[in-house]
């Protein structure tokens, strides 16, 4: 948008609308005219690896529907689409416009060659009929045509505006990127697609908008949440229900067409204009205005925080979890300054209450995460607070790098940064775009480059025996081709390492002799077979599976499944497969979880998962088309990521269905034990299970009783009594410590006492300088003594090689100065509070060479 505002005081359709009932408008408008309509997909795109976040309703059928490799679920469909984007964070609440997350309500048309659905007529008829439809005239609609381009595709647009609110985007995807193509869109080059698709976009959020022509969009679509911000915020003194107040927002919303796009001076310009059209001063404008922003961008975030967590996605500080940590973090700051009297769940829950969607996860767990984000963000800003002032302490200028690294290492708000570098006088480079372009920075999946072995000539795809059947131990083949050590075969029973799954060994005769092989590995279809040399490979092979070890990894896999299934059952639906590997001796599995889960819960899990094996379900799979499969069983069938092609393979393994490439086991029953054997956080929001299944299992039970075994020998107890013993031993050995500090005090003391007697004086002041025999542990109580007597010095010592090093000081001086000064004379570094410092160093010195060395530095700071 390029204008103000007309339909704010004035609305443009000839009824008020809530979200629900436009949604159901919408969608009824489209299936009466032959459209299917289809279920929302959920806002974490699992289906996709190049994307965290579903960012239109296009995004759905990215990139197989597009691209032709699968059908549509559909054609034509429609469908209301909870979508999230990020790019302007930093504008929601400031413009009465800007959502984190809004529904784009959408019809599509996938045209191809040989079948056209509708095209551009057709598009711009339904458009002008469903406005009219709603009381608006066909003279009131501005259609304005401009090029598209977006996620590697192009083509004409034109956007519906009415009132000088753009409603409505329809694309028309008919060209792809490609170098060499003739067609230029913002400096990239485009080609003629196949397929052609209609792509279009309707704002459920802006529909009711403008049905209301209220102030902002966010007073139109959760005037309860904003209430409930505004009566419980201190830092928000009117209500913008108030005659005066209204008209304000009601001014200032009329010019956020062009809001979003002003920062700095000009936007203080067009705030002073409407100050003086409103006839207030500008503080007074602004003292109103800014409040109720931070509660608009504070009820819109908490919209987008339920949609993330009830859609499964968990906190954390990498991938997609960093972009829901992102927003309950700056939730919760929002919330600090407007002073709200609640919690962010109260919000969510409010939400919830009001939207009438269902969520994957429950409430209750929800709220679980809110609570421990919000103690994890309150330890955050407590540990963070010295690393800022020590930050601010050694700039004159905050960079904005400065402000990333703090935000992404630490987790520390660039508010918080900004506000203490103020008070010190230090000057912040804090640009108004920042959570934004955070938030674009980490909105990508990264893939990982995997080396790439380039193959001298084209060959016919492998023949996989392994999935015919996967207990093939020996097998007759036809060697195609043999690329360095790697040996090219028309078919194999040779599993290559895929989905955390190890590859097989084993061996080829060939000619009499035998070829180990000792890695495998898949090229667009071709297995690669190592071996160490290649000389008389040629013909007819026959392979030989080492299949011990083939069984192992089977287990494992199938066992994964069953845990996978199990963790679900007791932890809830937000756990998701975030990794794994399986291997012989043993397996990981790595979940999304908010905590570590407990003993109890792995007992609970360990129980469930052996008793799907007792059951001896057979385990099946089969392939299924993509679409079909998705709609029968869901997304949750990409937990090992997402499989290429029409066609994708899918196990069933007990009550987990997965997409999986993975050999398995043919019933339950086969999988054996399973025994978790270790359980670790390995980053906020990822629990690590390290686990063994069938004879590896059994191996692990074995180890774990031997060491108890050698455990109770030793100490010449029954296993049975290890833990009361071991205890025993634990609180006798902490006795004995709390001996030996209460010891290793006195004594410091007494040194304390003859090093003072001993002391030198510098303007009335005691300095120690001494070089003793202690561990760190004692010359920090040393130094402590000292400082409390109001000394000033340095002790040294030399402990298994190393140099030590504390200073203290019970004066005006710092210790922190007085270890970095012996540090250039010694050849170390340090650290620590006004009154103590330690650190180690490569040379010690003598007690003469430190006492001139204190001195000195006294003089100088005196």
């Amino acid at each position: 948008p390029c204008e103000s505002y007309t339909f704010i005081g004035n609305p443009v359709f000839n009824k008020r609308f809530n979200l629900q009932e436009m949604r159901e408008f919408y969608l009824n408008f489209f299936e009466k005219r032959g459209h299917e309509r289809i279920v929302r997909y959920p806002v974490v795109a699992r289906w996709r690896d190049d994307i965290y976040l579903t960012i239109a309703s296009i995004a759905d059928f990215q990139p197989f529907v597009t691209s032709g490799v699968a059908p549509p679920p559909a054609n034509p469909l429609t469908i209301s689409q909870p979508c999230i984007r990020l790019d302007d964070l930093d504008s929601v609440g400031r413009t009465g416009r800007h959502l984190t997350l809004f529904e784009m309500m959408a019809h599509h048309a996938f045209n191809n060659p040989k079948r056209e659905i509708y095209w551009k007529d057709e598009t711009v008829a339904y458009c002008t009929e469903l406005l009219n439809k709603l009381g608006v005239k066909t003279s009131n609609i501005i259609y304005k045509e401009e090029p598209w381009a977006g996620g590697g595709n192009a083509g004409p647009c034109l956007e519906a505006i009415v009132g000088g609110l753009e409603l409505a985007t329809l694309v028309f995807m008919n060209l792809e990127l490609n170098p060499n193509g003739t067609i230029e869109i913002k400096g990239e080059k485009y080609r003629k697609m196949d397929n052609y698709i209609v792509d279009t976009g309707y704002g459920l959020e802006r529909f009711v908008w403008a049905s209301k022509g209220s102030p902002t969009v966010y007073d139109a679509i959760f005037p309860e949440v904003v209430g409930k911000i505004v009566e419980n915020s201190g830092n928000i003194r009117f209500s913008p229900t108030e005659p005066e107040i209204k008209r304000a927002i009601i001014e200032s919303s009329k010019v956020a067409g062009i809001l979003g796009e002003l920062r700095g001076e000009k936007l203080l310009k067009l705030r002073q204009e409407v100050a003086t059209k409103v006839g207030m001063e500008f503080r007074d404008l602004e003292s109103i205005v800014a409040p109720l922003e931070k509660a608009y961008a504070l009820a819109d975030h908490t919209r987008c925080i339920l949609f993330m967590l009830g859609d499964g996605l968990v906190p954390s500080n990498a991938g997609a979890g960093y972009l829901a940590r992102l927003m309950i973090r700056r939730s919760l700051r929002l919330a600090e300054e407007l002073k709200f009297n609640g919690e962010l769940f109260d919000l969510v829950e409010l939400h919830w209450k009001t939207l009438g969607f269902e969520f994957e996860v429950p409430l209750e767990i929800i709220q679980e995460i809110l609570e421990i984000e919000k103690d994890r963000y309150k330890s955050t800003i407590s540990r963070g607070l010295r690393l800022i002032n020590r930050l601010v302490s050694r700039k004159r200028k905050v960079s904005r790098s400065d402000l990333v690294e703090l935000y992404d290492s630490h987790g520390l708000p660039a508010e918080l940064v900004a506000k203490v570098a103020k008070e010190r006088g230090v000057e912040v480079d804090f640009p108004e775009d920042f959570y934004a372009e955070l938030a674009k920075k980490h909105s990508k999946a990264e893939k990982r480059k995997e080396e790439v072995i380039k193959l001298s000539k084209e060959y016919p795809k492998t023949q996989k025996l392994y999935y015919e059947d996967p207990k093939t131990i020996e097998f007759d083949g036809t060697i195609l081709g043999i690329e360095g050590n790697y040996v090219i075969l028309d078919k194999t029973a040779f599993y290559p390492e895929s989905g955390g799954q190890d590859h097989d060994t084993g061996h080829l005769m060939c000619n009499g002799r035998k070829y180990r092989v000792s890695n495998v590995i898949e090229v667009d279809g071709v297995i690669l077979h190592e071996v160490s040399e290649t000389s008389g490979l040629s013909g007819r092979i026959r392979g030989i599976i080492d299949f011990e070890r083939r069984m192992r990894h089977m287990r494992h896999h199938s066992a994964t499944h069953i845990l996978l299934y199990a963790l679900r059952s007791v932890l809830g639906n937000q756990v998701w497969q975030a990794g794994a590997r399986k291997e012989e001796s043993k397996a990981r599995l790595d979940i999304t979880h908010f905590r570590r889960p407990s003993d109890e819960e792995i007992r609970k899990v360990e129980h469930l998962a052996n008793r799907e094996v007792l059951s001896n379900k057979p385990i099946k799979c089969f392939w299924m088309n993509r679409i079909d499969a998705e709609r029968k069983y869901g997304f949750r069938l990409y937990q090992g990521g997402v499989p290429p092609g029409r066609e994708i393979r899918i196990v069933q393994v007990g009550n987990d269905i997965q997409a999986c490439g993975g050999t398995h086991c043919n019933s339950t029953g086969e999988i054996g034990l399973i025994k978790v054997l270790k359980v670790e956080s390995i980053q906020d929001g990822v629990i690590r299970l390290e686990f063994a299944a069938g004879e590896a299992a059994l191996e692990a039970i074995e180890n774990m009783e031997s060491i108890l075994r050698d455990s109770s020998q030793i100490l010449r107890i029954e296993p049975s009594m290890l833990p009361k013993t071991v205890l025993r031993f634990f609180e006798e050995w902490k006795n004995q410590k709390k001996e030996i500090e209460r010891l290793k005090e006195e004594i410091a003391k007494m040194k304390a006492e003859l090093l003072l007697e001993k002391a030198e004086e510098f303007d009335s002041i005691r300095v120690v300088t001494e070089i003793v025999e202690a561990d760190m542990q004692e010359l920090l109580i040393l130094g402590n003594i000292l400082s409390r007597h109001g000394a000033v010095g340095c002790l040294m010592s030399k402990r298994g090689g190393k140099v030590l090093v504390v200073t203290f000081s019970g004066s005006r001086y710092d210790a922190r100065d007085i270890i970095r000064e012996v540090g250039r004379y010694a050849k170390g570094s340090g650290g620590g509070k006004r009154e103590i410092a330690q650190g180690a160093a490569q040379k010690l010195l003598s007690k003469e060479e430190l006492a001139g060395i204190i001195f000195e530095f006294l003089s100088k700071h005196d």
